[in-house]
C-alpha cells in the first residue's frame, strides 16, 4: 500500500476579501498550510481555519511567506538570513498561539511562494528557517517537520539540523530537469489538464519520477502532494485526487498521523 498525505495551501482570505473554498475543501485533505498574514490570512482566518481543520481531523502546518500582501509572497525579496529567521519566528509563533488556543499543537512548516522557492536554492535562507523553527519551539514540545520541495536545499538543511521533514511534489506545477519548480512567469508552469495533472500524481507517488518541462524523466520523493487553495477548481481537483488515489491503492494520510 502507497501512503502519501494531500496537502492544501489555506487560510488566505483577509478582511472584506475572500481567497479559495476553505470550508468546502479542507474535509477531502489530510494537511492544511495555514497563512499567517504575511502574505495572506488575519487573525480571525487563522482562527476560524484552525477550527474547520480541528472539526475534519486535519493536520495543521505555519505557511509563513515575505510581508508581501500585494504580490501574495511570490515575488522574491532581497531578505538576508537573519531577516527570514524573524519572518519565520514571528509568523509560526502567530499560529501557535492559536493552535494552543484549540487544543491542537503544530504538526508542520512550510514557507509560502518566493520564499520556499528560493530556500529550495539557497541553503543559507533554508538554514536559518530551519533554526527558526527549531528555536521556536516550545521546551517539551515535538518540533513540527518542514515540509520541503523534494531534493532542494530546504531538505538538506533539515538533515543538517536533526529535523524531520516531509519531500513535497505538487500536482499542478511544472518541474525544471534539476526538480526545481517552473517559474510562474514563464509558460506552461502551471499545469491545467486535470488528467494529466492526476497521472503525473499517480507516477510520482508510484515510480518515483516526473517528467520535466523539456521532457526528462527525473527522480523525486512523493511523500506529499500539494494542490493550491486559491485554484478556482480547487474542490473538484481535490476529489479527482482522491479517486485517482484509491483506485490506485494509494492510502492518504498526513505525516502527523503516521508516525515517524
Amino acid at each position: 500500500m502507497y501512503k502519501v498525505d494531500l496537502n492544501c495551501d489555506l487560510g488566505e482570505s483577509f478582511g472584506a476579501y475572500k481567497i479559495g473554498s476553505d470550508e468546502s475543501v479542507i474535509p477531502y485533505i489530510t494537511s492544511a498550510n495555514v497563512a499567517c498574514g504575511f502574505h495572506a490570512g488575519d487573525p480571525l482566518v487563522m482562527r476560524k481555519t484552525v477550527a474547520l481543520c480541528k472539526e475534519n481531523g486535519v493536520s495543521v502546518g505555519a505557511h509563513p511567506g515575505f510581508p508581501d500582501l500585494m504580490g501574495f509572497g511570490r515575488r522574491n525579496m532581497n531578505a538576508s538570513p537573519n531577516e527570514v529567521y524573524s519572518y519565520i519566528v514571528y509568523q509560526v509563533g502567530a499560529l501557535r498561539a492559536f493552535l494552543f488556543a484549540s487544543g491542537m499543537t503544530l504538526d508542520h512548516v512550510k514557507p509560502h511562494g518566493a520564499l520556499y522557492n528560493m530556500a529550495a536554492k539557497d541553503s543559507a535562507l533554508a538554514d536559518a528557517i530551519c533554526t527558526a523553527v527549531a528555536d521556536s519551539t516550545p521546551s517539551g514540545e515535538k518540533t513540527p517537520r518542514l515540509l520541503c520541495l523534494a531534493g532542494s536545499e530546504m531538505c538538506r538543511s533539515a538533515e543538517r539540523a536533526g529535523l524531520l521533514y516531509t519531500s513535497e511534489v505538487f500536482a499542478d506545477r511544472a518541474y525544471e530537469d534539476d526538480g526545481t519548480l517552473v517559474a510562474r512567469s514563464k509558460p506552461g508552469a502551471v499545469i491545467t489538464d486535470e488528467n494529466l495533472a492526476l497521472d503525473r500524481c499517480v507516477r510520482m507517488i508510484k515510480d518515483g519520477v516526473v517528467t520535466s518541462v523539456n521532457g526528462k524523466d527525473i527522480s523525486i520523493r512523493a511523500d506529499s502532494i500539494c494542490v493550491h487553495g486559491d485554484n478556482a477548481h480547487a474542490l473538484e481537483f481535490v476529489k479527482k485526487i482522491r479517486a485517482a488515489f484509491n483506485e490506485n491503492g494509494i492510502e492518504m494520510i498526513s505525516p502527523a498521523k503516521a508516525g515517524d
